[in-house]
Protein backbone atom coordinates (compact mmCIF):
# COMPACT_ATOMS: atom_id res chain seq x y z
CA UNK A 1 0.00 0.00 0.00
CA UNK A 2 1.05 3.58 -0.60
CA UNK A 3 -0.20 5.99 2.06
CA UNK A 4 -0.38 9.76 2.11
CA UNK A 5 -0.16 10.98 5.71
CA UNK A 6 -1.09 14.62 6.20
CA UNK A 7 0.45 16.08 9.34
CA UNK A 8 2.94 13.24 9.22
CA UNK A 9 5.64 15.16 11.09
CA UNK A 10 3.46 15.64 14.14
CA UNK A 11 3.58 13.61 17.34
CA UNK A 12 1.03 10.98 16.32
CA UNK A 13 1.64 11.30 12.59
CA UNK A 14 5.37 10.60 12.75
CA UNK A 15 4.85 7.57 14.99
CA UNK A 16 2.28 6.21 12.56
CA UNK A 17 4.58 6.82 9.58
CA UNK A 18 7.30 4.77 11.26
CA UNK A 19 4.84 1.92 11.89
CA UNK A 20 3.63 1.94 8.29
CA UNK A 21 7.20 1.82 6.99
CA UNK A 22 8.08 -1.03 9.35
CA UNK A 23 5.03 -2.93 8.08
CA UNK A 24 6.35 -2.69 4.53
CA UNK A 25 4.24 0.15 3.13
CA UNK A 26 5.27 3.20 1.10
CA UNK A 27 4.54 6.56 2.71
CA UNK A 28 4.33 10.16 1.54
CA UNK A 29 4.25 12.83 4.28
CA UNK A 30 2.65 16.23 3.72
CA UNK A 31 3.27 18.74 6.51
CA UNK A 32 3.76 22.50 6.62
CA UNK A 33 6.15 22.13 9.60
CA UNK A 34 4.48 24.95 11.51
CA UNK A 35 4.18 22.46 14.37
CA UNK A 36 5.53 19.23 12.94
CA UNK A 37 9.26 18.63 13.22
CA UNK A 38 11.57 17.18 10.60
CA UNK A 39 13.67 15.59 13.36
CA UNK A 40 10.84 13.19 14.12
CA UNK A 41 11.30 11.64 10.67
CA UNK A 42 15.09 11.56 10.71
CA UNK A 43 16.29 8.36 9.08
CA UNK A 44 12.76 7.28 8.06
CA UNK A 45 12.56 6.09 4.45
CA UNK A 46 9.59 8.10 3.22
CA UNK A 47 8.88 10.96 0.82
CA UNK A 48 8.46 14.26 2.66
CA UNK A 49 6.74 17.29 1.17
CA UNK A 50 6.44 20.68 2.83
CA UNK A 51 3.11 22.37 2.15
CA UNK A 52 -0.05 23.81 3.68
CA UNK A 53 -3.06 21.49 3.55
CA UNK A 54 -5.18 24.56 2.74
CA UNK A 55 -3.45 24.95 -0.65
CA UNK A 56 -4.68 22.29 -3.10
CA UNK A 57 -1.51 22.44 -5.21
CA UNK A 58 0.38 20.56 -2.50
CA UNK A 59 -2.17 17.75 -2.49
CA UNK A 60 -1.86 17.57 -6.27
CA UNK A 61 1.84 16.88 -5.76
CA UNK A 62 1.48 14.46 -2.84
CA UNK A 63 -1.59 12.40 -3.70
CA UNK A 64 -0.92 10.79 -7.12
CA UNK A 65 -0.30 7.08 -6.72
CA UNK A 66 -1.69 6.91 -3.18
CA UNK A 67 -3.96 4.02 -2.25
CA UNK A 68 -5.08 5.56 1.02
CA UNK A 69 -5.02 8.90 2.83
CA UNK A 70 -4.55 9.28 6.58
CA UNK A 71 -5.64 12.79 7.49
CA UNK A 72 -4.06 14.18 10.66
CA UNK A 73 -3.20 17.76 9.63
CA UNK A 74 -4.87 20.03 12.19
CA UNK A 75 -4.09 22.72 14.76
CA UNK A 76 -3.69 21.04 18.17
CA UNK A 77 -3.50 22.18 21.77
CA UNK A 78 -6.06 23.46 24.25
CA UNK A 79 -4.49 26.91 24.39
CA UNK A 80 -4.76 27.11 20.61
CA UNK A 81 -8.52 26.44 20.74
CA UNK A 82 -9.03 29.57 22.80
CA UNK A 83 -6.48 31.86 21.16
CA UNK A 84 -6.73 30.97 17.46
CA UNK A 85 -10.27 29.67 16.75
CA UNK A 86 -10.34 31.13 13.23
CA UNK A 87 -7.10 29.39 12.31
CA UNK A 88 -8.30 26.12 13.85
CA UNK A 89 -11.50 26.15 11.78
CA UNK A 90 -9.74 27.33 8.62
CA UNK A 91 -7.29 24.41 8.74
CA UNK A 92 -10.11 22.01 9.62
CA UNK A 93 -12.63 22.94 6.94
CA UNK A 94 -10.45 24.06 4.03
CA UNK A 95 -7.99 21.28 4.71
CA UNK A 96 -10.70 18.63 4.71
CA UNK A 97 -12.33 19.96 1.55
CA UNK A 98 -8.97 19.86 -0.24
CA UNK A 99 -8.28 16.31 0.92
CA UNK A 100 -11.66 15.14 -0.33
CA UNK A 101 -11.28 16.98 -3.63
CA UNK A 102 -7.86 15.39 -4.04
CA UNK A 103 -9.26 11.92 -3.37
CA UNK A 104 -11.91 12.47 -6.05
CA UNK A 105 -9.42 13.88 -8.56
CA UNK A 106 -6.79 11.19 -8.09
CA UNK A 107 -9.09 8.23 -7.49
CA UNK A 108 -8.09 7.50 -3.89
CA UNK A 109 -10.83 5.37 -2.38
CA UNK A 110 -9.78 4.99 1.26
CA UNK A 111 -9.61 7.62 3.99
CA UNK A 112 -8.69 7.29 7.63
CA UNK A 113 -9.83 10.50 9.30
CA UNK A 114 -8.28 11.14 12.69
CA UNK A 115 -10.96 12.98 14.65
CA UNK A 116 -10.96 13.58 18.42
CA UNK A 117 -12.70 12.96 21.71
CA UNK A 118 -13.35 16.73 21.64
CA UNK A 119 -16.21 15.97 19.22
CA UNK A 120 -18.28 14.99 22.28
CA UNK A 121 -17.40 18.04 24.39
CA UNK A 122 -19.26 17.09 27.60
CA UNK A 123 -20.36 13.51 26.90
CA UNK A 124 -23.85 12.51 28.00
CA UNK A 125 -22.65 9.00 28.94
CA UNK A 126 -19.47 7.81 30.67
CA UNK A 127 -17.91 5.46 29.62
CA UNK A 128 -18.69 6.96 26.23
CA UNK A 129 -19.55 4.71 23.26
CA UNK A 130 -19.19 5.91 19.68
CA UNK A 131 -22.97 6.34 19.41
CA UNK A 132 -23.14 9.23 21.89
CA UNK A 133 -24.13 12.43 20.02
CA UNK A 134 -21.40 14.89 19.11
CA UNK A 135 -22.17 18.48 19.99
CA UNK A 136 -21.18 22.14 19.97
CA UNK A 137 -22.80 23.37 23.21
CA UNK A 138 -21.95 27.04 22.69
CA UNK A 139 -20.83 28.45 19.32
CA UNK A 140 -19.64 31.60 21.13
CA UNK A 141 -17.04 29.63 23.13
CA UNK A 142 -13.80 29.54 21.11
CA UNK A 143 -12.87 26.19 22.69
CA UNK A 144 -15.42 24.49 20.47
CA UNK A 145 -13.62 25.59 17.32
CA UNK A 146 -11.55 22.41 17.65
CA UNK A 147 -14.34 19.91 18.31
CA UNK A 148 -16.68 21.70 15.89
CA UNK A 149 -14.05 21.45 13.18
CA UNK A 150 -13.66 17.73 13.83
CA UNK A 151 -17.44 17.23 13.64
CA UNK A 152 -17.51 19.08 10.31
CA UNK A 153 -14.71 16.86 8.99
CA UNK A 154 -16.58 13.73 10.03
CA UNK A 155 -19.75 14.94 8.31
CA UNK A 156 -17.89 15.74 5.11
CA UNK A 157 -16.04 12.41 5.02
CA UNK A 158 -19.30 10.53 5.50
CA UNK A 159 -21.10 12.57 2.82
CA UNK A 160 -18.32 12.04 0.26
CA UNK A 161 -18.40 8.29 0.98
CA UNK A 162 -22.18 8.13 0.56
CA UNK A 163 -21.96 9.83 -2.83
CA UNK A 164 -19.38 7.34 -4.07
CA UNK A 165 -16.22 9.44 -4.04
CA UNK A 166 -14.72 7.23 -1.32
CA UNK A 167 -15.09 3.47 -1.00
CA UNK A 168 -14.05 3.28 2.64
CA UNK A 169 -14.02 5.87 5.42
CA UNK A 170 -12.70 5.03 8.87
CA UNK A 171 -13.09 7.66 11.58
CA UNK A 172 -10.85 7.32 14.63
CA UNK A 173 -11.43 9.36 17.78
CA UNK A 174 -8.25 9.27 19.90
CA UNK A 175 -8.51 9.97 23.64
CA UNK A 176 -5.60 11.76 25.33
CA UNK A 177 -2.63 10.19 23.57
CA UNK A 178 0.68 10.87 25.31
CA UNK A 179 4.36 10.06 25.06
CA UNK A 180 7.80 11.60 24.56
CA UNK A 181 8.04 14.63 22.25
CA UNK A 182 4.28 15.22 22.19
CA UNK A 183 4.52 19.00 22.05
CA UNK A 184 3.95 21.55 24.78
CA UNK A 185 0.21 22.25 24.82
CA UNK A 186 -1.22 19.27 26.69
CA UNK A 187 -1.59 18.54 30.37
CA UNK A 188 1.28 16.04 30.80
CA UNK A 189 4.00 18.09 29.04
CA UNK A 190 2.72 21.24 30.74
CA UNK A 191 3.06 19.57 34.14
CA UNK A 192 6.55 18.35 33.20
CA UNK A 193 7.60 21.83 32.15
CA UNK A 194 6.14 23.24 35.35
CA UNK A 195 8.15 20.78 37.42
CA UNK A 196 11.32 21.68 35.48
CA UNK A 197 10.78 25.35 36.26
CA UNK A 198 9.83 24.86 39.92
CA UNK A 199 12.81 22.61 40.61
CA UNK A 200 15.07 25.48 39.62
CA UNK A 201 13.34 27.75 42.15
CA UNK A 202 12.40 25.57 45.12
CA UNK A 203 14.31 22.95 47.07
CA UNK A 204 11.87 22.07 49.87
CA UNK A 205 8.89 19.71 49.70
CA UNK A 206 6.04 19.93 49.15
CA UNK A 207 6.36 22.18 46.12
CA UNK A 208 3.36 24.48 45.50
CA UNK A 209 1.93 23.28 42.19
CA UNK A 210 -0.77 25.34 40.41
CA UNK A 211 -3.34 23.55 38.25
CA UNK A 212 -6.50 24.43 36.40
CA UNK A 213 -9.70 23.29 38.11
CA UNK A 214 -10.01 21.29 41.31
CA UNK A 215 -7.86 18.38 40.19
CA UNK A 216 -10.81 16.00 40.38
CA UNK A 217 -11.47 16.28 36.65
CA UNK A 218 -10.64 13.02 34.90
CA UNK A 219 -9.10 11.86 31.65
CA UNK A 220 -8.24 8.48 30.15
CA UNK A 221 -4.66 8.43 28.85
CA UNK A 222 -3.29 6.17 26.13
CA UNK A 223 0.42 5.73 25.43
CA UNK A 224 1.53 6.50 21.88
CA UNK A 225 2.65 2.92 21.07
CA UNK A 226 -0.80 1.59 21.99
CA UNK A 227 -2.48 4.29 19.92
CA UNK A 228 -0.43 3.44 16.84
CA UNK A 229 -1.18 -0.26 17.23
CA UNK A 230 -4.89 0.57 17.24
CA UNK A 231 -4.53 2.70 14.12
CA UNK A 232 -2.71 -0.18 12.46
CA UNK A 233 -5.52 -2.63 13.10
CA UNK A 234 -8.06 -0.15 11.75
CA UNK A 235 -6.06 0.10 8.54
CA UNK A 236 -5.47 -3.64 8.29
CA UNK A 237 -9.20 -4.30 8.61
CA UNK A 238 -10.47 -1.23 6.77
CA UNK A 239 -13.00 -3.18 4.72
CA UNK A 240 -14.44 -4.85 7.81
CA UNK A 241 -14.52 -1.51 9.62
CA UNK A 242 -16.49 0.12 6.85
CA UNK A 243 -18.97 -2.75 6.65
CA UNK A 244 -19.36 -2.91 10.44
CA UNK A 245 -21.66 0.10 10.54
CA UNK A 246 -20.68 3.63 11.38
CA UNK A 247 -16.98 3.17 10.73
CA UNK A 248 -16.25 5.26 13.84
CA UNK A 249 -13.86 3.86 16.45
CA UNK A 250 -12.45 5.07 19.71
CA UNK A 251 -8.69 4.87 20.10
CA UNK A 252 -7.56 4.82 23.70
CA UNK A 253 -7.63 2.97 27.00
CA UNK A 254 -10.40 2.53 29.54
CA UNK A 255 -8.52 3.85 32.55
CA UNK A 256 -9.96 6.96 34.15
CA UNK A 257 -7.71 8.96 36.47
CA UNK A 258 -7.93 12.38 38.03
CA UNK A 259 -5.73 15.29 37.00
CA UNK A 260 -4.59 15.45 40.64
CA UNK A 261 -3.34 11.86 40.39
CA UNK A 262 -1.51 12.69 37.17
CA UNK A 263 0.20 15.67 38.79
CA UNK A 264 1.33 13.62 41.79
CA UNK A 265 2.54 10.80 39.52
CA UNK A 266 4.66 13.25 37.53
CA UNK A 267 6.10 14.72 40.73
CA UNK A 268 6.98 11.19 41.86
CA UNK A 269 8.99 10.72 38.65
CA UNK A 270 11.07 13.71 39.82
CA UNK A 271 11.25 12.15 43.31
CA UNK A 272 9.51 15.18 44.75
CA UNK A 273 6.23 15.91 46.51
CA UNK A 274 3.81 18.64 45.54
CA UNK A 275 0.89 20.50 47.07
CA UNK A 276 -1.80 21.26 44.51
CA UNK A 277 -3.06 24.82 44.16
CA UNK A 278 -6.47 24.61 42.42
CA UNK A 279 -7.39 27.31 39.95
CA UNK A 280 -10.05 28.32 37.46
CA UNK A 281 -11.11 25.70 34.92
CA UNK A 282 -11.43 27.07 31.36
CA UNK A 283 -15.04 27.42 30.30
CA UNK A 284 -16.24 24.34 28.44
CA UNK A 285 -13.59 21.96 29.76
CA UNK A 286 -15.26 18.56 30.30
CA UNK A 287 -15.28 17.21 33.87
CA UNK A 288 -14.79 13.59 32.76
CA UNK A 289 -13.55 11.73 29.72
CA UNK A 290 -13.51 7.95 29.37
CA UNK A 291 -14.00 6.09 26.07
CA UNK A 292 -15.78 2.80 25.71
CA UNK A 293 -13.29 0.77 23.64
CA UNK A 294 -15.46 -2.34 23.17
CA UNK A 295 -15.87 -1.75 19.44
CA UNK A 296 -12.18 -1.65 18.53
CA UNK A 297 -11.46 -4.50 20.94
CA UNK A 298 -13.79 -6.66 18.84
CA UNK A 299 -11.52 -6.04 15.84
CA UNK A 300 -8.57 -7.30 17.87
CA UNK A 301 -10.50 -10.41 18.84
CA UNK A 302 -11.64 -11.07 15.27
CA UNK A 303 -8.05 -10.74 14.05
CA UNK A 304 -6.69 -13.00 16.80
CA UNK A 305 -4.55 -10.13 18.07
CA UNK A 306 -3.71 -9.30 21.68
CA UNK A 307 -4.89 -5.96 22.95
CA UNK A 308 -1.88 -3.76 23.60
CA UNK A 309 -1.76 -1.88 26.89
CA UNK A 310 1.27 -0.01 28.18
CA UNK A 311 0.88 0.64 31.93
CA UNK A 312 0.33 4.34 32.58
CA UNK A 313 3.26 4.53 34.99
CA UNK A 314 5.62 3.03 32.42
CA UNK A 315 4.54 5.40 29.66
CA UNK A 316 4.62 8.36 32.02
CA UNK A 317 8.18 7.58 33.16
CA UNK A 318 9.38 7.57 29.55
CA UNK A 319 7.52 10.80 28.82
CA UNK A 320 8.80 12.62 31.90
CA UNK A 321 12.35 11.51 31.16
CA UNK A 322 12.12 13.05 27.68
CA UNK A 323 10.84 16.37 28.98
CA UNK A 324 13.52 16.46 31.69
CA UNK A 325 16.17 15.94 29.04
CA UNK A 326 14.62 18.57 26.76
CA UNK A 327 13.75 21.21 29.36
Amino acid sequence: MRYLVTGGAGFIGSALVKRLISDGHEVVVLDDFSRGQMERLHGVQCDIMCGDIRDPKYLDRAMPGADSVIHLAYLQGTQTFYEEPRQVLDVAVRGMLNVLAGCEKWGVGELLLVSSSEAYQVATMVPTPETVPCSVPDPLNPRYSYGGGKIACELMASAWQRTGVLDRVIIARPHNIFGPDMGREHVIPQFCQRMNELLDQLTLDPIPFPIQGSGQETRSFCYIDDCIDQFAILLEHAQACQLAGTGIYHVGQMEERTIADVAHAIAACYERQIKLQPGTLPQGSPPRRLPDTAKIRKLYSAAGRTWRHTPFEEGLAATVAWYRDHA
